[in-house]
């Protein structure tokens, strides 16, 4: 297999990292995941990891709390996150650095694009966690900007759907799924894959996203070799 992709950015859910369990962290899926992005480093890809929190916590649970507070926790929560996916990395014997968009030298680097690059440049995997380091910013909208930022030539989604549906298929047995889409179709048409600042961004910067299910048996590793999966979203 022949990546189709230098430079990734792969954004991966909190919650499907607890897998059936729904909370906290599986180690088999772990597994998995890490055994995916191992083998996508050796083709000699670029991989900065954009890490999600809602394993542990997400701030729409803090119905009764202030919003930045709340938020504020599910940076904290994409950290634990990072650094379980760094060490899984690391025993795998790739050199791997977290680097946070809050600040907190004891764990983790602070997030610096130059050094980002510089991680790459090293053959190291970077785990980028806290979003933007701005409440009311999705993780979402942090992947767009960090693929944005390194110059990814593609942003990965992996989700706990196969896909981007005109309606929700947990609900909808009759939802449509789309194996192609424009980011103004997104936008305009109100779809739940990604919110609306990260399709306008990736749209204006002219970065495809390529929504799929972490669960599918090697989708990650696959959809870097440019298998067809899940749904593309483009400008075209």
């Amino acid at each position: 297999m022949e990546p189709k992709y230098h430079r990734i950015l792969l954004k991966l859910s909190g919650e499907a990292l607890a897998g059936e369990q729904r909370f906290g962290l599986n180690e088999e899926v772990i597994a998995r995941v890490v055994g995916q992005i191992v083998k996508v480093h050796a083709m000699g890809v670029e991989i900065g990891i954009v890490i999600g929190g809602g394993n542990f916590w997400r701030g729409r649970q803090g119905t009764q709390m202030d919003r930045t507070t709340a938020d504020h926790m599910g940076m904290l929560a994409t950290v634990m996150n990072a650094l379980a996916l760094m060490d899984a990395i690391e025993q795998r014997g790739v050199p791997t650095r977290v680097q946070t968009a809050l600040n907190m030298v004891s764990v983790a680097e602070p997030y610096i694009l130059r050094k980002a690059l510089r991680h790459f440049e090293k053959g190291r995997i970077v785990i980028m966690a806290c979003g933007t380091g701005n409440p009311y910013c999705s993780t979402d909208t942090a992947a767009a900007q960090r693929a944005c930022e390194i110059g990814a030539d593609v942003l990965l989604m992996a989700k706990n759907v196969d896909g981007i549906y005109d309606s929700d298929p947990r609900t909808n047995p009759d939802a449509k799924k789309f194996d192609r889409i424009t980011f103004r179709d997104v936008v305009s048409g109100g779809l739940k894959a990604m919110d609306a600042t990260a399709a306008t961004m990736c749209m204006e910067n002219n970065i495809p996203v390529l929504a799929f299910a972490l669960a599918e048996e090697d989708s990650i590793l696959r959809a870097v070799c440019g298998e067809h999966l899940g749904t593309l979203i483009s400008n075209d």
